[in-house]
């Protein structure tokens, strides 16, 4: 396979500094797009919308911790092993995550948002706007673990 390149089109400000999981609804940050690559117009029409989708690094995960085999989310020993696609923990390849937050505003270069499980400082990848259409089709099943694993995510 090839290897792919990316430029990071801004960088998440404030909000945490330190990933630790849950209660996420209660932050608030700001992606600030990168000034010499975007023009506040490539944001326009943008605020039209109350949520986004954000593809972001986990910037602070070293290399070397990156998982690519089964193992029990959150080290949970009541949970399965369940594969790394089988979880969205952050050691992952490539070391990427992917939130949908809530849009709260837009102020030239600067997205506010909140809800965004992502810290100060990550780079961002791409944001879109969150269209209820792109939302899965049918029924949603999930196992129970997972249920339990997000009861106080956000």
């Amino acid at each position: 396979m090839e290897d792919v390149s990316l430029q990071p089109v801004g960088t998440v400000v404030g909000g945490r500094t330190e990933a630790f999981d849950d209660d996420w609804n209660t932050e608030e940050a700001v992606i600030r797009l990168d000034g010499s690559r975007f023009a506040p117009d490539s944001l326009a029409g943008l605020e039209a919308f109350s949520h986004l989708e954000v593809v972001f690094q986990f910037h602070l995960v070293d290399p070397a911790s990156v998982n690519t085999s089964a193992r029990r989310p959150r080290g949970n020993p009541d949970w399965p092993l369940v594969g790394i696609f089988a979880q969205r923990g952050k050691n992952r390849p490539n070391r990427l995550g992917v939130s949908r937050c809530r849009l709260l505003g837009v102020d030239g270069l600067d997205v506010r948002v909140r809800g965004l499980d992502a810290i100060d400082g990550s780079p961002v990848l791409d944001l879109k706007p969150y269209m209820a259409e792109f939302g899965p089709q049918g029924e949603v099943v999930q196992p129970a673990w997972s249920t339990e694993l997000m009861r106080h995510y956000y």
